[in-house]
């Protein structure tokens, strides 16, 4: 009986061992916690995130559940210290399966390799999940859960994309009004252009070799005014500039000879002189900025924003905290060098071209507290900036909700929800999630919901990359390293506002946009480069929940000009183009109008879509019409114009297409 018995349990064991080994022989499972003792099984799962590496073996799992909630597994447990795990979920039959969720390097304990994902799930659908060895191969315990709260605020779709190289962008390339996909390596620009009909449609644009890979950050904007963004690399020994050519198919190099430890990177126009200028936080010396001459030089400057020769310069932000509407610098420090306490910065622009430090007067010095960035928004709703400053570290303090109260900012910290989070991470950024009106913050490996004033629930585990709309319903995505976080999205409304400059820099990177409903006043700066590394979309992009009507549109441009908007509907993009006021929402396009020669004498071209219904009227700056030329063969004459800038606005088809030329 006793040789019987151990027989028994020998086969069980067996069996355990060998039904996790396949697909069609995967372990059905439910809520709990589970050992594996290896990655050991002989069927290699479908890889989710298109990184299949050396990956040769695989476990197998399936969970059905009995009525609709969410599903959590993770690896992130103690127990698992120096692991490194990766599983994939999917739907469907063995040999027919789906990917729907997964991760790799989700966890934001330990050493940030574990894994761990949340997915809605529907009764009775059978989900497999299975973990395999590409990075190791050595035993876990990973836990299943049911939350059903998860199905409240909103779910993340997993959308597995082909990529080459850095994954570092998400933002709109070709001015079609929606953002893209931007890669990067030493020799390659490889840029998945978002379509009307879904999907992407995948260029590579080769370069000669980058002096200074993006190891640390990049950003993008319009740095020669030629229509089309250009990119800048920041390294860890110096800085690339990829300079867009006139057709926006090519990039030359420009890398300067100087020594730059670069972490956070913008464009931001620094002077105010209507050109885009670039900034980039010095690790170990006074940071450096270049700015733009107009005639396609960058002068490289060093020092007057950050000359702190301790270093630690490392989360650089470009916002209007004071409302006077010109562009502040705040500076998360990583640390303060020579074991000295980390001291955050505040640059108040002066707004004549110099800057005053000041952010000990307004409590933002931020003693005793790491941090590789920070997400300014107005969180209570009250018209200005307030600021969460996220931990990189919680050894050296933890995370701070700065209120501004005006002539300072009070912290708000306790009581917030993050006092309670212990996730930590370099990136931290805030927007809108679920389009209900209140800024959300994306940090320490997670998405923390706002519930209220300076309240949050953590909600989703996500990673922290760039954000931006990549599936153009008006939802904002996750963009990952072989994939997509779509956001499910609900029934909210929502309204995104592409600017346009003509006076100010062409991506209108400096402006305030207010957007009034029935919620109130909701505020976004245009940035470019915000979190620690990644480039989000230029878009600015505000949740009106159940608010189906649009009061008014505001915004204060980097020149002074101060531009209102109405009669736009909810659920659209619209171009706003600095001083030409039609009193009619701009339809976004993907058929672009392009002018040359661009500067033109007497003669300028157009290319467009065809059509037999046109009519072309020309605006000065300040959005007067000045000339309603005749159109001949595509070429206008515009020899009567006084030297300047002018905007031309072709109406075509009940669209409205406008383009920036300069007369000589």
């Amino acid at each position: 009986m006793k040789n019987l018995l151990l027989t028994v349990i020998f086969l069980s064991t067996a069996l355990f061992g060998w039904a996790q080994n396949t697909c069609s022989s995967a372990l059905a499972i439910q809520a709990g916690s589970y050992v594996v003792d290896g990655v050991v099984g002989t069927e290699v799962p479908l890889d989710c995130f298109n990184n299949p590496g050396s990956t040769a073996h695989g476990m197998w799992y399936t969970f059905t559940p009995t009525f609709d909630t969410g599903l959590k597994v993770s690896t992130e447990l103690e127990v698992n210290s120096g692991r490194d795990t990766r599983f994939h979920i999917y739907t469907g039959a063995c040999g027919a399966l789906v990917c729907v969720g997964g991760d790799d390097d989700g966890g934001v304990i330990g050493n940030g390799y574990l894994s761990l994902d949340s997915i809605n799930v529907n009764a009775g659908v059978t989900y497999t999940i299975a973990f395999d060895d590409r990075w190791n191969a050595l035993g876990f315990t990973f836990e299943v859960s049911e939350i059903p709260e998860f199905l409240t605020p909103f779910a993340f779709t997993n959308m597995p994309i082909t990529t080459e190289g850095r994954v570092l962008a998400a933002v709109d390339m070709n001015n079609d009004g929606m953002d893209d996909v931007v890669t990067i390596d030493s020799t390659r620009i490889i840029i998945h252009y978002q379509e009307t009909t879904g999907g992407f449609d995948v260029v590579t644009y080769l370069t000669t070799e980058a002096a200074y890979d993006p190891s640390w950050s990049l950003c993008v904007g319009d740095l020669s005014g030629n229509g089309h963004n250009d990119i800048l690399y920041g390294g860890g020994q110096g800085v690339t500039f990829m300079m867009a050519n006139s057709t926006g198919t090519g990039y030359t190099q420009v890398s300067g000879p100087q020594y730059v430890f670069s972490q956070r990177s913008n464009m931001i126009d620094i002077n105010n002189d209507g050109l885009l200028d670039a900034f980039v936080c010095h690790d170990v010396q006074p940071n450096v900025f270049y700015l733009n001459d107009g005639a396609g030089g960058l002068t490289y400057t060093q020092g007057g924003l950050g000359d702190t020769p301790n270093g630690g310069n490392y989360g650089s932000i470009w916002i209007d905290f004071d409302n006077d509407h010109d562009m502040d610098l705040f500076i998360a420090k990583c640390r303060g060098g020579q074991n000295l306490a980390a001291i955050d910065q505040l640059h108040r622009n002066n707004g004549d071209g110099t800057f005053t430090e000041i952010a000990e007067q307004m409590n933002l010095a931020g003693a005793f507290h790491q941090s590789w960035s920070s997400a300014w928004g107005d969180y209570d709703r009250d018209g200005d900036l307030d600021v969460v400053i996220g931990a990189s570290s919680l050894t050296e303090g933890g995370h701070k909700v700065m209120r501004n109260d005006g002539d300072i900012f009070t912290e708000v910290t306790i009581g917030s929800g993050l006092d309670l989070f212990t996730g930590t991470s370099t990136e931290w950024t805030t927007h809108d999630f679920n389009n209900d009106g209140r800024l959300d913050i994306l940090g320490g490996g997670a998405l923390h919901l706002a519930t209220g004033d300076f309240t949050f629930e953590n909600a989703a585990s996500v990673g922290n990359q760039a954000i931006g709309d990549l599936n153009n319903d008006g939802f904002l995505d996750i963009l990952g390293t072989s994939s997509i976080r779509i956001n499910d999205g609900n029934t909210n409304n929502w309204v995104k506002i592409n600017t346009i400059g003509t006076v100010s820099n062409n991506n209108g990177i400096g402006a305030r946009v207010e957007v009034v409903s029935a919620l109130g006043t909701q505020l976004r700066d245009v940035k470019s480069g915000d979190g620690f590394r990644y480039m989000s979309s230029l878009i600015t992009h505000f949740g009106l929940g159940d608010d189906d009507v649009i009061e008014l549109i505001r915004i204060h441009w980097p020149s002074g000009i101060v531009q209102d908007v109405v009669d736009v509907p909810v659920n659209t993009t619209v171009d706003v183009v600095e001083g030409v006021t039609t009193g009619t929402p701009l339809a976004t396009t993907n058929e672009t109008l392009r002018v040359f020669p661009n500067p033109a004498t007497n003669e300028l071209f157009l290319e467009m879509p065809a059509s037999t219904q046109r009519s072309v009227s020309i605006h000065d700056v300040a959005g007067h019409r000045v000339a309603s030329p005749m159109l001949m063969n595509n070429r206008l004459d515009i020899s009567g114009l006084k030297s300047g800038v002018y905007m031309i606005e072709l109406e075509q088809d009940g669209t409205l297409h406008h383009q920036k030329f300069t007369k000589l």
